[in-house]
């Protein structure tokens, strides 16, 4: 996973600027998405910790296990790639990650300087070796000096937003396909995995679809899909089962896809034949709010007006007792990342913004709705990258 040189100073100035404002002299980051975010490298699977560094002034710097150290420099263009612990022939700075972290920074001068990690994503152990390792630091939470950087996509982040969406497009095309044609709920999510595996073969060879471990395990493949259909919607998330959608029932079919390092996500409600009244009701009623909500996609709108805009359709439409707790969240290097639109929102949309739209209605156990799409904020407006069947399928 490689981006332009400049695309990848923008991030880093992005980050360097909001250090100045905190006063945070380093970076120290184990996440995933971060180490990538600052390096460009995903080691995929995570059984050693990788570190990167920022520093305010000079250049970042990546600490990994030396086996993987063909891997990353495969993936990165960082000058600075530092190695512990033993393979092979490779020389490194010794066994302990800890120890070798406590070297850089000494090397850097920066022992006794402001640093930043990351308080929600660090284990208690974790701060404690840190703290060992790096005795005269003084230490901020940086979590969300990240978050805010994040909100903000770069053009190659927006880029492979584009074709992760492509491949969701592609994926939900086949899904509502096998629906149609009796498929269960394993033959849905098969029939879309397959197709989008496929496109990104034949269309972008060149794109990784991996997505980020964790020291237990990592994720090779991260064009998922899953369906649930007839009560199981309420479950939200499960793994398929045999079941066969039954006529007169809906069917969620729900799509995630990386590209790069950047998801995507399309979500539909698909009906099998004739529904229920209710299940029409509710269904026009998020069709038509999505609609009615579509002007208010663009720079300036604060989050919490949109969703109580939100909240007054519904309640409008006869659903003052259903109102979901949030209407979309920001997607990037997560599928899920921590700006949410909900009520509580302090921020506005702003363009480079990559949101999810899924206002949505649950009426247990008479019906619901999954309908969500990937939007980007533009300078004058937002675009949908995914598209097709209008949110609702008559299969």
């Amino acid at each position: 996973m490689t981006a332009s040189r400049n695309d990848h100073e923008h991030k880093l100035q992005r980050l360097r600027d909001a250090m100045a404002e905190q006063d945070i002299d380093l970076l120290i980051t184990l996440k995933p998405e971060h180490s990538f975010y600052l390096g460009g490298f995903n080691p995929i699977i995570y059984s050693h910790p990788v570190v990167a560094l920022l520093p305010r002034d000079g250049e970042p710097r990546l600490l990994v296990h030396a086996l993987r150290d063909d891997h990353a420099r495969a993936s990165t263009s960082l000058q600075h790639i530092h190695l512990y612990g033993a393979w092979s022939t490779k020389v490194t700075m010794g066994p302990d990650w800890l120890k070798a972290l406590a070297a850089i920074v000494a090397e850097l001068g920066l022992e006794r300087a402001r640093i930043g990690v990351e308080d929600n994503f660090l284990t208690i152990q974790r701060q404690r070796q840190l703290a060992a390792a790096l005795p005269d630091a003084r230490w901020a939470d940086s979590s969300a000096l990240f978050f805010e950087a994040r909100m903000i996509k770069s053009p190659a982040e927006i880029a492979d937003a584009r074709i992760a969406a492509d491949i969701a497009n592609v994926g939900m095309d086949a899904a509502v396909q096998a629906l149609r044609d009796g498929g269960s709920e394993r033959d849905i999510v098969l029939a879309s995995q397959a197709a989008m595996g496929q496109h990104w073969n034949a269309q972008y060879p060149d794109v990784e679809v991996a997505d980020f471990g964790s020291l237990e395990g990592g994720v090779f493949h991260g064009l998922q899909a899953w369906a649930l259909s007839g009560e199981r919607m309420f479950l939200n998330a499960d793994v398929p089962t045999t079941r066969r959608p039954q006529p007169g029932e809906l069917t969620s079919i729900l799509i995630w896809t990386s590209a790069n390092g950047t998801h995507a996500e399309i979500e539909r409600t698909v009906a099998l034949g004739e529904i229920p009244d209710p299940h029409r009701q509710a269904l026009d009623a998020v069709l038509s709010l999505r609609e009615e909500l579509r002007p208010l996609l663009r720079p300036g709108t604060p989050i919490a007006a949109l969703f109580a805009a939100t909240r007054a359709g519904l309640e409008r439409r006869g659903y003052p007792r259903n109102i979901p707790g949030r209407i979309g969240h920001g997607i990037g290097l997560g599928a899920h990342e921590a700006l949410s639109l909900d009520a509580q929102s302090s921020h506005a949309l702003q363009p480079g913004m990559l949101i999810t739209f899924e206002p949505n209605l649950r009426v247990p156990p008479v019906c619901g709705t999954q309908i969500s799409d990937t939007v980007l904020i533009t300078e004058d407006g937002c675009e949908f990258l995914t598209a097709g069947h209008d949110g609702f399928v008559q299969a």
